[in-house]
């Protein structure tokens, strides 16, 4: 069988049990709703020593949804509004709690920014942003700790791995104040999902699930990462030619 009916077979295994109808969608945000928190890491903090993680699929067709229906706020957060926005919400901005209480002034490039922790309060420069939680401030994902490096990256001189001299192109002044309140907020929400996350995590582990006999084990082939190689004529590789 090619790698095509391989993927159908999975497909239709599923989806026989959790329905056809969207499903490549809903299994991604319910792999997301899974795999994109702190108590999945938690739990299978000794199997995740060897890659790939394993993704643990109910047979509970009710769990399979609400799952999903998790994993698909999360990535309408973490995409910015871009991804699984719910059609039925007039209003579908991203808002949270914290305030630029102080503003940076436009001339000001920021050279720091301290945290107090006492008073909920992250300073960049004059400017001054409030409610900040020490949750929010210490969120990281594989160790990385996002509002410092997003501050950092934010910097007139950079931190972090540069991959291009165009990265050396910095704004004159300060212009990220919008940018920063959508980064807070969106890990507020983040957090706050945080224990439904868990607790669908429990029901997902304590239920019936498919086994890996059940579902095709992917080729060689398809395991290899996609070719991102710019093809000829395409401006990708034009631009290419004329930088070199």
């Amino acid at each position: 069988m090619g790698a095509k009916g391989r993927r159908g077979t999975g497909i239709e295994t599923i989806g026989a049990i959790h329905g056809s109808v969207g499903l490549p969608e809903r299994l991604f945000a319910y792999a997301y709703g899974i795999l994109a928190q702190p108590a999945y890491t938690e739990r299978f903090w000794e199997e995740l020593e060897l890659p790939p993680p394993r993704l643990p699929v109910t047979r509970d067709s009710a769990l399979f949804q609400r799952v999903a229906e998790h994993g698909a706020q999360l990535l309408y957060l973490h995409t910015y509004g871009e991804r699984f926005a719910d059609p039925d919400l007039t209003n579908s901005e991203l808002q949270g709690a914290a305030r630029c209480t102080k503003s940076v002034p436009l001339e000001e490039y920021p050279p720091t920014f301290p945290y107090d922790p006492d008073h909920l309060l992250l300073r960049v420069g004059t400017g001054e942003f409030s409610p900040v939680t020490p949750a929010v401030w210490d969120y990281a994902v594989s160790g990385l700790q996002i509002v410092k490096s997003w501050l950092n990256y934010c910097k007139l001189k950079r931190s972090g791995r540069k991959s291009s001299p165009l990265d050396e192109i910095r704004p004159v002044r300060w212009e990220f104040t919008v940018e920063l309140l959508e980064l807070l907020w969106v890990l507020e929400q983040t957090i706050e999902l945080q224990p439904e996350g868990a607790a669908l995590l429990e029901e997902v582990c304590s239920s019936a699930l498919f086994s890996n006999d059940e579902l095709p084990k992917p080729t060689t082939e398809e395991r290899e990462p996609p070719d991102t190689a710019p093809k000829k004529g395409d401006q990708s590789s034009l631009l290419s030619s004329t930088t070199d």
